[in-house]
């Protein structure tokens, strides 16, 4: 297991399970005929060079991909067409509880892992349209998520400076416009 801890109560509920994550063949074959291979040099390892993991329910994090290396020595690896050495991802267990969102967290961690470290929009196409993410209505798990996220936040209404209109906040992200007035913010 990873030992990277954070202080966050979001997945405590789910425990860490006894078995390790299936290791991903399905979604590096689907990478490798998606893209090009010079976006993803990594490819080609992550057969002989990945482990999957579970963080620790006191992580905050859906996944993590971590090199052997630092990133100056990635970026020469990349430009000589070496392998990576060892990489691990570590997935939240919490995951377990929405196949789909396993499926497009893992896959956008093997995006990482395959020498796409950028959060792109390239980098979101291919997550998408290999795993796409679960709509907010229809995965229970992210309804959870932004329940909690909103009754921990300190910020429980949006207000309008321009009319003074206060609503209930129910979305993480802030509103573009007001609901009464439609003036952006």
């Amino acid at each position: 297991m990873i030992d990277k801890k954070k202080e966050s109560n979001l997945f405590s509920t789910t425990s860490v399970p006894d078995f390790l994550p299936p290791f991903p063949h399905y979604f590096i074959e689907k990478i490798g005929e998606f893209v090009d291979k010079k976006e993803v040099p990594f490819l080609r390892f992550l057969t002989d060079d990945l482990d999957l993991t579970w963080l620790e329910n006191t992580d905050d994090r859906l996944g993590v991909t971590l090199f052997e290396y630092d990133h100056n020595t990635i970026k020469r690896r990349i430009k000589k067409r070496l392998p990576p050495g060892k990489i691990v991802i570590g997935l939240n267990p919490v995951l377990l509880e929405d196949k789909k969102l396993y499926d497009h967290t893992l896959v956008h961690e093997l995006l990482h892992a395959a020498g796409l470290a950028e959060h792109t929009e390239r980098h979101n196409q291919i997550s998408h349209e290999i795993a796409p993410s679960p709509t907010m209505n229809s995965s229970p798990l992210l309804q959870r998520l932004r329940a909690e996220l909103l009754s921990a936040s300190d910020k429980k209404t949006w207000d309008c400076e321009n009319c003074g209109n206060i609503w209930a906040r129910r979305t993480i992200r802030k509103p573009l416009r007001c609901p009464k007035c439609a003036k952006k913010f």
